[in-house]
Parts: C-alpha cells; structure tokens; sequence
C-alpha cells in the first residue's frame, strides 16, 4: 500500500511539473503583436484579357475581281497582377504594391501619407501624379478596355516623351486637402499640389529640374466634380513639357459620366518627329442596366499626337459590363476604329474587340 501511495505522489508531482512547463511555454509563444502590425492588410487584382482585331483593305484589280487584304490579329494577355500591402501607424498610412507583368515584375507604388486632418494631408514617395480624374481610377474600377488614348500618351502611361510605361507614377511629395465644408458635412473644393523627379517610376533625377503638378476641382452638388490640372515640367535629353487638362465627372447611383480634355506642349523623344503640341478628348457614360449587377458602356476615345486631324486616332466604344460579386467581374466591348496614323488610308479604319476578366482579393 505504501508504494502505490508514493507512486500516485511521485505521478501527481512529475503532472504538477508538465503542467507548470506548458504554462510557461503558452506565455512566452502568446506575444502580443503591435496594432501597426495588426492593421496590414494584404490584397490585389488580376485582369485577363482577350483582343482581337481586323485591319483590312478592299481593293479591286484590273479584271473587276474584289481583293480583300487582312491583317488580322487576335490574341490571349495577361493585362497585369497585382499584390498590395496596406496599413497605418498612427495618423500615417502607408501602401507597398507590386505588379507582375509579362516576364516582369517591378515595384509600382510605395509612399506613406499623413492623414490626421483632412483639409491637409501631405504624401510622400511614389505614387500616382496629381493629374486628371481618370489617371488615380483603379484599372477595374475604370470600366474599359483601357485607359483613354490620351491619358496613356499625356499621362505617363507611356508618355510621347519617351518615358517609360509608369502607369502615371513618379517619385516625389504631394500636398492636397478638401476644404469648405457644408452644413451637410459635404466639402466643396479639392486642392492638390506635388513635386516630382519627372522621370517615372524607380527613377532618380536625370536633370536636376523638377515637375510641378497641381490640381483644383469644385463639387457644387453631391456626385458632381469640375477641375482643372496644370503640370510644367521636364525630362532629361528631351526638353520642357508643358500641360494642362480641364476635367468634369458625375458619379453618383451606380451611373458614371466622365470627360477630360488633356494639352501639351513641348517636345517629343528624338526620333519620333512629332513637333511640339498634342491634345485628346474622351467622353464616356456608364449606366446600369441591372444595378450593381449589369451595366451598358461607351465611349468616345482621340488622341492628336501633334495636334492635327492627320495624326488622330478616334476610338467609337460600346460594350456591357458583367458583375458576378463584388470579386469578380467580366467585360465585353467593340470599337470602330479610326487611325490616321497608318501611312496607308485604306488601312485607316477597321475594327477592335475586348474581352476581360477581372477578379480581386
């Protein structure tokens, strides 16, 4: 009896024993993580997409015979992908996103901004410039195919400059705020103001002159936005640039109306003989067919690449927009095309279909 006593002691201390090792080992794995660390938040998008296109020329030979010649294309892309980390620490939040492309893949943003007040709120880093309404849309969120023609050219897409594809991003520091605050606690103006190197994204100062961006818009009534952009500038071995962009959105109940001309002058990159001035327009409606499930589209799309009527390319859009949930989405669009940049005017006009699917987490 006195040994199965001193077993069930000895049983009882060696428990007494474990259970005192798996308390302190739960007390040293539960650390607890600071908030800063708590409020990252991981996500992104991925857009696919189909295009396909028709070039032709109809002519008709010596023997009355009709020739057609084609020089069709259609193909499968990967448009882009993309994954973002998002937080904040304290009153500053900070955003790091990447973007894979292709073969490629290349930092895209990565700046912090100080947001305790909202009538001043100052950025720093790369991010997109203060240029246009259109340029700051998320791909997705855009509704088309694409960007406009001469948000693409004018904006730092792959500006007529020579810069590199930069999806309007460049390195610098950007004021802006909303200021006159109605009795609704809806503000009235916007303002915002930015240095940058002028160079595109992950690209130091190749001249030593800085690009100077402002804009200024009204919202009068809630879903209306009328502005107006100014941007002077330079880049390394090209020359000044000079531009300027008047812009009028509505936004409001699932139906989006949007319009924005885009002037610039200066000079192009060596070699593409453009002369000094281009400008472009694009007007464009969106409205819902089944709210927040199907919308119908268009779009009237031109950009002048040195300002004249011979140099213009005008895209005539329409097409649906499909949402199957708020994660995933597929549009559908066709264009008339109109390119005046093709040395061959039977070649001028012909035709562009989209396909894309999008889809976020």
């Amino acid at each position: 009896m006195r040994k199965i006593v001193l077993l069930l002691t000895a049983s009882l201390f060696v428990l007494g024993i474990k259970a005192q090792e798996n308390k302190q080992e739960k007390k040293t794995v539960s650390v607890e993580l600071p908030q800063w660390v708590k409020d990252i938040k991981l996500s992104g998008y991925g857009m696919l997409q189909y295009q396909a296109q028709d070039p032709y020329r109809t002519t008709i030979d010596e023997e009355g015979n009709i020739i057609t010649e084609k020089n069709a294309s259609n193909t499968f892309n990967i448009r882009l992908l993309r994954l973002m980390l998002d937080g904040k620490i304290g009153d500053v939040a900070w955003r790091a996103q990447f973007q894979g492309s292709g073969s490629s893949a290349f930092l895209v943003d990565l700046y912090a901004e100080w947001q305790k007040y909202r009538e001043i709120r100052v950025k720093a880093g790369q991010f997109k410039r203060a240029f246009t309404f259109e340029s700051p849309t998320n791909p997705i969120d855009q509704g088309f195919y694409s960007y406009a023609l001469v948000i693409n050219n004018l904006v730092g897409y792959g500006d007529r400059t020579g810069e590199k594809s930069a999806g309007g991003r460049d390195i610098g520091v950007q004021l802006q705020g909303d200021l006159l605050k109605n009795k609704a606690g809806r503000y009235l103006l916007h303002y915002q103001v930015g240095v940058y190197n002028g160079e595109g994204i992950n690209t130091k100062d190749a001249d030593n002159r800085k690009d100077i961006i402002g804009g200024l818009w009204l919202m009068p009534v809630e879903g209306l936005r009328i502005g107006a952009f100014g941007w002077t500038g330079s880049r390394a071995g090209v020359g000044t640039k000079n531009r300027y962009a008047l812009s009028a959105e509505y936004n409001k109940n699932d139906w989006t109306f949007r319009s924005e001309y885009i002037h610039s002058q200066g000079a192009a990159a060596p070699g593409k003989n453009l002369g000094d001035k281009a400008d472009g327009l694009y007007a464009f409606g969106i409205a819902p067919v089944i709210p927040k499930k199907l919308y119908a589209k268009a779009r009237y799309n031109m950009y002048r690449q040195d300002k004249s009527w011979s140099s213009s390319k005008t895209m005539y859009e329409m097409g649906i927009n499909y949402v199957f949930c708020k994660n995933l989405q597929v549009n559908m669009e066709y264009a008339r095309v109109n390119d005046r940049t093709i040395a061959n005017p039977d070649k001028h006009n012909y035709n562009f279909v989209d396909l894309q699917l999008d889809f976020r987490f």
